[in-house]
């Protein structure tokens, strides 16, 4: 993982805790034990989702970059997979509250796409890296100013 991914994730995933314990606070007062279960395991899971992304991708980047998009796509149709099985297997539970649950993955999820979004504007990571090598003039140019 690159330096610049690193500080990425670390801010996504540090603003993401911060937001999960609120709404992690906010269920236990709305709901009690139940509210703080149910919210701690959506910020839990919404946090695994990104994050596991985020690593998968960085791991193929450094590895093998012409893959970037294939495996960008892998990653998200498997990780939505798991997600839905989750939420299939977690559908009757008794022991938590599905919106609430669903309220901890939202809270998540916005954190998370905010303390990247921030990251990335932070890093400011070069697009166009100019060097001491100018590119060679093409036929008919002058490399003189003119006046």
């Amino acid at each position: 993982m690159q330096p610049n991914d690193a500080r990425i994730l670390r801010g996504a995933a540090i603003l993401t805790a911060v937001a999960g314990a609120i709404a992690l606070v906010a269920g236990a007062v709305l709901r009690g034990s139940e509210g703080a279960v149910s919210v701690g395991l959506g910020v839990l899971v919404g946090g695994l989702f990104f994050a596991s992304g985020q690593f998968a991708l960085a791991k193929v980047v450094h590895r093998r970059p012409d893959l970037l998009m294939g495996a960008a796509v892998a990653v998200y149709i498997s990780k939505v997979l798991v997600l839905l099985a989750l939420l299939v297997i977690l559908r009757d539970a008794s022991f938590m509250d599905g919106r609430l649950f669903a309220l901890g993955v939202l809270v998540t999820s916005v954190a998370w796409i905010v303390g990247q979004v921030h990251g990335n504007l932070k890093v400011k990571t070069p697009y166009v890296v100019t060097g001491e090598q100018t590119p060679a003039a093409g036929p008919g140019t002058d490399d003189k100013a003119t006046g």
